[in-house]
């Protein structure tokens, strides 16, 4: 019993970040324009996930969620987020390109 309790506790342990991601994202206006799975504004972040499996580091992403962008998916620019922090942009770029689980 008390060797499923442990493993039941790393479980929630490694999916503690994940999980706190979408917060993350609510706070930041994120989800203003993005969703899990289905297109708002913008894509969703598991379509993101899939156009750029293998194809794109999170650093790259972090700098683009920073900096904004138009015409990677369709005619409405993202905006820059200049105010969120390296470690925040980082954390929701891993998250995306990982399915936003």
């Amino acid at each position: 019993m008390k060797r499923i309790t442990v493993v039941a506790a790393i479980a929630i342990m490694a999916a503690a970040p994940a999980l706190a991601n979408l917060p993350l994202a609510q706070k930041n206006a994120c989800t203003a324009c993005h969703a899990v799975d289905k297109k708002v504004v913008g894509p969703a972040y598991q379509e993101v996930a899939r156009k750029y499996a293998g194809k794109l580091e999170a650093t790259a992403l972090a700098k683009s969620i920073k900096a904004g962008g138009a015409g990677k998916w369709g005619p409405v620019p993202m905006p820059p987020q200049a105010a969120l922090s390296d470690d925040d942009a980082m954390t929701l770029a891993q998250w995306v390109l990982g399915g936003a689980k």
